[in-house]
């Protein structure tokens, strides 16, 4: 998932995340989704032990990113995931310090950090303590460490501060495209919005209809910009 420059013109990149069957990721990839998140943390719905995202793993088309979410994991766990998965990016959705994100990539890996919103200053803050995080992946501040499917105020994105970002936090089909021609960002990503009648199933229509939407509101920002 290699992102453009904001405001490049170049299409918003999508992420699906909290991906547990091997059909919804099939579906995913057909519907040319960028990346695709495996969930790490025990406490959510969505967890994946090492063996069954293994075994869901070896389905995976190459080319589509394969994102690892951790939650103040262990720097060795991190990279154990990392070594028997390929996971492509790992996403820090804790309270992880720069030295832990350190310790925890494999050579050259890229990663992302996740930004609860609760003030302007969260972002700024973020971008200062992990200047070389690939992208900042704003979300709704909540106790679950996201996937709570709420969306936060975009309005405390600072202006000045959008480059490199993924937008989380409660989007769906009936809001990615307000989030996307609000804040132009790299990328956003969805989770609870996909889903199906339980957390660990995502819901193939909302799943065709969150990229059409996405299209459709790359679209329109394109002849706004132009």
């Amino acid at each position: 998932m290699t992102p453009p420059e904001t405001g490049s013109g170049q299409r918003t990149r999508v992420k699906f995340c909290g991906l547990v069957r091997a059909q919804d990721v099939r579906e995913g990839a057909r519907l040319g989704v960028d990346a695709m998140g495996l969930v790490f943390y025990e406490k959510s719905p969505r967890f994946l032990t090492l063996t069954d995202a293994r075994e869901l793993r070896v389905r995976w088309p190459s080319w589509v990113s394969v994102v690892g979410l951790f939650v103040n994991a262990s720097p060795e766990s991190v990279r154990e995931h990392s070594r028997v998965l390929g996971l492509d990016v790992i996403q820090f959705h804790g309270d992880e310090t720069a030295r832990t994100v350190a310790d925890s990539l494999l050579p050259g890996q890229p990663y992302w950090r996740a930004v609860r919103m609760r003030a302007a200053a969260d972002l700024i803050t973020s971008q200062a303590a992990f200047p070389d995080a690939e992208c900042h992946l704003v979300d709704a501040d909540s106790a679950g460490y996201g996937g709570s499917g709420r969306r936060f105020d975009w309005t405390l994105v600072p202006a000045g501060r959008r480059s490199g970002l993924i937008v989380s936090g409660g989007l769906g089909v009936d809001s990615v495209g307000s989030a996307i021609e609000a804040l132009n960002p790299v990328g956003v990503d969805v989770s609870t919005g996909i889903q199906g009648s339980h957390p660990r199933e995502k819901d193939s229509r909302s799943m065709e209809a969150f990229m059409a939407e996405v299209v459709s509101a790359d679209a329109r920002l394109g002849a706004r910009n132009h």
